[in-house]
């Protein structure tokens, strides 16, 4: 694995390993948990999509994916198009044909910021593989949340199963490294907007933009946010984790006071 590409090959995987791979021109990846055995454990919205919004924005994520497969896998009789919530496929379904990437935890911030697309990495650290193999194979049997693109995709599966991490506080985005970007890019052009008032230099702009765009990554990493709580894996099945968000999310309110 390089400085700035996570690319690996399939002989460095290890099992607890949060593994992804784009999709077609790079306009989303897709996240999983590596268990070992050639298994990947992985969350997608269902009808055999990966991805989506609920919205007719879903014809272009569909056109932009793997095509899915009528025929069950002869490897791990994964069949795409039934494939709902969680699931568990081979490596090679998995990756639908793309390149393999290991998603880095515990990274300094200098190396974050140089990775401009967000979705790859986080300040975070991991727990130990045994756990990490834990979640995923307790949610593969017990489902993990309702899909939505914003709040809880498949790399929010992913980081939950790497750290135990769920962002507390209601109506915001999760800890999606994604969804951060594609909101964090609009937002940076927003911001930036005003500085027209200042400077006219297209190049100065642009760096400003960039800037904004970075800082955003950076604050809303889960490894930076004070609204995350740690949930075992068990009370966030048992319909507990709302209960338990609400508790600990008004600790931290009151120990701010």
């Amino acid at each position: 694995m390089g400085l700035l590409s996570n690319r690996i090959g399939k002989g460095s995987l290890k099992p607890g390993d949060h593994i992804y791979s784009w999709r077609t021109a790079y306009i989303y990846a897709h996240h999983g948990i590596y268990v070992g055995d050639d298994k990947v454990i992985h969350f997608t919205r269902g009808r055999g999509q990966e991805v989506g919004t609920g919205t007719v924005l879903d014809v272009f994520l569909t056109s932009s994916g793997p095509k899915q497969s009528l025929a069950p896998c002869t490897k791990c009789a994964h069949r795409s198009s039934d494939s709902r919530g969680v699931i568990s496929s081979c490596l090679e379904c998995f990756l639908a044909g793309g390149v393999l990437y290991r998603f880095a935890y515990g990274i300094n911030p200098a190396l974050f910021l140089a990775k401009a697309r967000g979705g790859t990495c986080t300040l975070a650290g991991s727990d130990p593989d045994e756990m990490v193999i834990h979640r995923a194979n307790h949610l593969l049997n017990n489902g993990f949340r309702c899909y939505s693109l914003f709040k809880s995709n498949c790399e929010d599966f992913a980081i939950y199963c790497k750290t135990g991490l769920l962002v507390a506080e209601r109506g915001v985005v999760g800890q999606s490294g994604q969804a951060i970007s594609a909101i964090g890019g609009p937002l940076a052009a927003v911001l930036s907007t005003p500085l027209r008032l200042i400077t006219t230099n297209v190049y100065g702009m642009a760096v400003t933009a960039v800037g904004v765009y970075c800082a955003s990554r950076f604050a809303a990493d889960i490894g930076n946010r004070l609204d995350v709580v740690k949930i075992p894996v068990e009370e966030l099945t048992a319909g507990l984790a709302s209960g338990k968000v609400q508790v600990v999310e008004d600790k931290i309110k009151a120990g701010a006071k």
